[in-house]
């Protein structure tokens, strides 16, 4: 006979993840025990092996779960009509709306996907590359005749947007002077207003 899953087995199960998520984060992955982190999120370990069969599992549902979500976000986006300098705003605005509350999901991405078996770890870096993708795309579109001539230039300038974004978390104070949206028009100004000057000046060496 099989067994029926408990009415709050799916809510249970995204507790731990999200108490896990933040445990891993002040932790750090290597170092955190499961016993520690049953106690943190007021289980037993027991029950969270009934969930996950080991660390690497609930580190690999973390993570999937985070980039999944984050990657409907960015491609729905990324789908909009509207100018080349609209798109690039709403992209970049729509990422730092979907950071709120999972600096700790991020900050687990940048620290400890590279513990994970290679298998995981490639399934992972594909969502990565989606995420890329479309706001490589977006950048593209902002000067396309620039980066048909310095095609070198996009991935740099892409992955340079993504570390404006991805460093967020390590100096925003909820409160202060600079907020999502406000630090957003800012990102999108600097790439909007400074990709002439960088497509055509010189490469340096």
């Amino acid at each position: 006979m099989a067994r029926t899953i408990a009415k709050d087995h799916e809510a249970k199960r995204e507790a731990i993840l999200k108490t896990a998520a933040v445990f891993f984060a002040k932790q750090g992955f290597d170092r955190a025990s499961m016993v520690k982190l049953a106690d943190a999120c007021g289980v037993s370990k027991a029950l969270i092996y009934h969930y996950y069969p080991s660390k690497d599992a609930l580190l690999f549902d973390i993570l999937d779960t985070h980039l999944t979500a984050l990657v409907e976000v960015v491609e729905t986006t990324a789908a909009q009509p509207g100018t080349a300098s609209e798109r690039l705003r709403a992209l970049v605005r729509a990422i730092l709306i979907a950071y709120r509350d999972s600096d700790a999901e991020h900050k687990v991405q940048l620290d400890a996907l590279s513990s994970l078996p290679e298998d995981k770890q490639t399934h992972l870096r594909a969502l990565q590359r989606r995420l890329v993708a479309c706001m490589s795309d977006c950048v593209r579109e902002i000067e396309p005749e620039r980066f048909t001539a310095r095609p070198e230039l996009l991935a740099p300038v892409t992955m340079s947007v993504f570390g404006m974004l991805n460093w967020f978390y390590l100096w925003y104070k909820p409160g202060g002077p600079v907020d999502r949206d406000a630090y957003a028009d800012i990102v999108a100004d600097l790439v909007i207003g400074g990709l002439p000057a960088v497509c055509s000046g010189a490469v340096k060496s």
